[in-house]
C-alpha cells in the first residue's frame, strides 16, 4: 500500500516547481530584453559620415602641421573619421568610456592605418592618439554594428573604394595650387559616386578658402555609399577654392 506523501513534501515539491517556473520565466525575459537591447542598439544611429581630409589644406594654416614619426604622408587624401550620425543633423558621442582604442586588436592593420589614416597633429606622433580619438569619441558608437577590428578596417576599405583624388584628376582638378569652382569639384564627385558630397573648406594664412575635407554618407552598417539624409554644419566654401599642392 502506497503511503501518502506528507504535507511538507508537497509543500517543497510545490515550491521547487513554481522556482523552476519562475527562473524560466526570468530567463526568457532577459532573453527578449537583450534581443531588444541589440534591436535598439543596432538602430542606435542612422548613417555615417565617411570623411577625408586634404592634408595640403590641414597643413597650410596657421597652425601648420606635424609629420607623423613614420614620415611625410602620401600627396594623397587622408581618413579623418567614420562618424555614425541622426537624421536630425546631431550624433552620439563617446557611447562608451569602458571600450579604449587596443592597437593590438588592430595590429594587422596598422600599416594600411599609417598610410591612409595619417596624424599631422603636432607634436609628431605615430597615429594612436589619433586613432584612439576616432574609436573612442566616434566608434565606441557604432560597436553594434562594428567592433574595434572593422569599424577601422570598413574605413580603410572606404578610402580605397571611394578614392578622392583619382577622381578630381580624371575631371582635370589637380593640387597644384590652382583654384576651382566648388560646382566643379563637387559635379565631378558626384558623377562618379553617384551621391552629392559635402565639401567643407579653411582659410590659409593668406584668406584663401582651400578645399579641406570631404565627406560622403554611408549606411548605418557602413556598407553602402548613400545619398546623405543631411548635411553637416561646418565650414562652408567660397564659389571659388584653392586645391593647394601637399
Amino acid at each position: 500500500m502506497e503511503l501518502p506523501t506528507p504535507p511538507l513534501l508537497h509543500t517543497h515539491s510545490a515550491m521547487k516547481s513554481t522556482s523552476s517556473i519562475l527562473l524560466i520565466k526570468l530567463f526568457i525575459l532577459q532573453c527578449s530584453l537583450s534581443l531588444l537591447c541589440v534591436a535598439v542598439a543596432q538602430q542606435d544611429f542612422d548613417f555615417f559620415y565617411f570623411v577625408q581630409q586634404w592634408p595640403g589644406s590641414y597643413c597650410d594654416t596657421k597652425a601648420s602641421c606635424c609629420y607623423p614619426t613614420t614620415g611625410k604622408p602620401a600627396t594623397d587624401f587622408g581618413i579623418h573619421g567614420l562618424w555614425p550620425n541622426y537624421k536630425d543633423g546631431s550624433y552620439p558621442s563617446n557611447c562608451d568610456p569602458d571600450s579604449h582604442f587596443n592597437r593590438s586588436q588592430v595590429s594587422d592593420l596598422i600599416s594600411r592605418m599609417q598610410r591612409s589614416w595619417p596624424t599631422l597633429a603636432c607634436p609628431r606622433g605615430d597615429g594612436s592618439l589619433f586613432w584612439s580619438h576616432e574609436w573612442e569619441k566616434h566608434g565606441t558608437c557604432s560597436e553594434s554594428v562594428l567592433d574595434q577590428h572593422h569599424y577601422f578596417k570598413t574605413a580603410l576599405n572606404l578610402k580605397e573604394t571611394l578614392g578622392l583624388l583619382p577622381i578630381l584628376q580624371s575631371a582635370g582638378i589637380n593640387p597644384d595650387g590652382g583654384s576651382y569652382s566648388l560646382s566643379r569639384i563637387r559635379g565631378a564627385i558626384k558623377d562618379a559616386l553617384g551621391f552629392t558630397p559635402w565639401i567643407e573648406c579653411n582659410v590659409d594664412a593668406s584668406g584663401n578658402s582651400q578645399l579641406y575635407q570631404v565627406y560622403v554618407c554611408i549606411d548605418n552598417q557602413g556598407s553602402n555609399t548613400i545619398e546623405c539624409p543631411v548635411l553637416p554644419t561646418g565650414s562652408k566654401c567660397a564659389s571659388t577654392v584653392q586645391f593647394p599642392s601637399f
